[in-house]
């Protein structure tokens, strides 16, 4: 028989992995990792044939990271791990507003080999940006499946009416905490790089977004679903062992 307290652990622990598990979905599937804010005089700078053309460069699948970050830096654009946005004007009756045009990136770009002059071929591959760039999308859902699996030997565990796999359940989360904070740690290494290696448009500003944050949140929910699992499978092990040897006393 399970204790109270090691019962309300698991709860407790079971909520807040479904949290940091649905936190971290977000994360992935929205694009505001990162927000570029280009100043008005960047924006009046481009005519419409130059917007156009930026448009055209963005949209497409098979551009590189030259063309999709210009139009990033000059465009309002947001990034995200799947996702890259820019802000265009859309010309109405009367008035003129702004409206979002996205572009998913696609399987062959995740797996894109990095430059050290973005987009430029002949100048040389830049392996920690490539690494990076890399692992910013397979770590999620590595953390992602880690839970799940996690999930799934819990349910045996229930079925089967023992604690004992709990504590591998704490580990597997313990794992997919650190698989998040590395996913936030190696998007916002990669982003300092290419700026540093951009030439970035006058007057442009750039600020963490709420995804971010999300993806950030998530891990130490894990981390605390992993401490809670883990006690409570120690903790009732060592009250088990205690009755069982206080009954053969």
């Amino acid at each position: 028989m399970v204790d109270n307290r090691y019962t309300t652990a698991l709860v407790i622990g079971s909520v807040l992995s479904l949290l940091a598990t649905v936190y971290l979905s977000v994360a992935m599937g929205t694009h505001n990792w990162y927000q570029y804010h280009s100043q008005p005089a960047s924006n009046d700078a481009n005519n419409g044939l130059d917007l156009q053309a930026l448009q055209q460069k963005f949209e497409g699948e098979d551009v590189n990271e030259r063309n999709y970050s210009d139009a990033l830096f000059q465009l309002n654009g947001t990034l995200g791990l799947w996702w890259r946005c820019i802000r265009v004007p859309k010309h109405l009756p009367g008035k003129e507003r702004k409206m979002t045009k996205c572009q998913a990136f696609t399987l062959p770009q995740q797996w894109e080999t990095k430059y050290n002059s973005p987009g430029n071929i002949k100048s040389g591959e830049d392996l920690l940006r490539t690494y990076l760039w890399k692992c910013q999308f397979l770590l999620p859902l590595v953390s992602v499946g880690l839970v799940f699996l996690a999930a799934l030997i819990g349910v045996c565990a229930c079925l089967c009416r023992s604690i004992t796999p709990t504590l591998f359940v704490g580990l597997l989360h313990l794992l997919a905490g650190l698989c998040s904070l590395a996913t936030v740690c190696c998007f916002l290494t990669g982003m300092h790089l290419l700026h540093k290696i951009s030439q970035l448009p006058e007057g442009m500003d750039y600020s963490l977004g709420w995804s971010l944050f999300l993806a950030l949140v998530s891990s130490p929910l894990q981390i605390m679903a992993a401490a809670l699992f883990i006690w409570a499978a120690r903790g009732h092990r060592q009250h088990y062992t205690r009755m069982k040897a206080y009954r053969v006393a």
